[in-house]
């Protein structure tokens, strides 16, 4: 098999990387080019030790740190950037590369620190170092809603933690929908299954409707999402949860969801 063939299926998301990495399509297009073409010239060789993968995005960081990383430092921002790429070009470089590739990429901490040449502690560091950043910039209200009082005082601390706003906690559909349209909150924290047997997935939909915000599931019932006959959600966690994978989807839930105006009622 070729080198662009072994290549291929992993190139969108390189140029995916790249494009989040620089803040701009073009010249991340521009490195991953000169990676293929150092790969191709035999400047460059893929790592044996490395799935494919991962060996290609260590093989596109081993040329940006020479070049394009160089050139990284204070600038202007870039007032025709969207809302995501504003806040990515804020975050320190050696940072936002460990926060895209574990949270955009989906690499483990182990592979990004592969791909960075780096240990692993020091790429933990590193993601950690963007969340808090993320944290601090992106601070809102939260509604949670949990039939379960234990799991929704668990949720609640770690959304206070993180320095978020719990505006309420409700039990019900109905409780969720009242409780939004008293106060429209910057996230949802969503249970499937919920006090009165009602759904919170029809709660959300109900929110959805009206309101542009980033919604994140986490239920004991992951199957009643992951059916393939809906759009299934970003973000999905299974309980019992961890408390460091909710922080981590908190703070992609409210990176990369995309601000639009909310949508008036009918």
């Amino acid at each position: 098999m070729s080198l662009l063939a072994r290549l291929a299926p992993h190139l969108p998301y390189v140029r995916r990387y790249a494009r989040a990495l620089t803040g701009d399509q073009a010249t991340g297009d521009h490195y991953v080019r000169v990676a293929l073409e150092a790969l191709a010239a035999g400047e460059r060789v893929l790592e044996s030790s490395m799935t494919p993968r991962v060996a290609l995005y260590h093989v596109f960081h081993a040329i940006w740190c020479t070049s394009g990383a160089q050139l990284e430092g204070p600038q202007e921002e870039d007032v025709s950037a969207d809302d995501t790429t504003r806040r990515l070009m804020r975050i320190a470089p050696r940072s936002r590369q460990a926060f895209l590739l574990t949270a955009l990429e989906g690499f483990t901490p182990s592979e990004a620190a592969q791909i960075l040449g780096a240990e692993f502690p020091e790429v933990e560091k590193l993601i950690a170092e963007a969340q808090a950043e993320i944290d601090a910039e992106l601070a809102t209200d939260v509604l949670i809603i949990e039939d379960e009082p234990v799991i929704a005082a668990d949720i609640e601390a770690l959304v206070k933690e993180l320095g978020h706003t719990v505006v309420d906690i409700a039990a019900t559909r109905t409780e969720a929908v009242d409780a939004v349209a008293r106060k429209t909150p910057g996230l949802v924290l969503a249970d499937i299954q919920l006090a009165d047997g009602s759904s919170g997935i029809d709660a959300v939909k109900d929110i959805l409707a009206r309101y542009d915000v980033p919604v994140i599931f986490i239920t004991a019932f992951p199957e009643r999402l992951l059916t393939g006959e809906r759009p299934e959600p970003t973000f999905l966690i299974t309980k019992p949860f961890q408390p460091e994978t909710v922080k981590a989807a908190i703070g992609q839930a409210l990176f990369f969801h995309p601000r639009k105006a909310n949508k008036q009622a009918a």
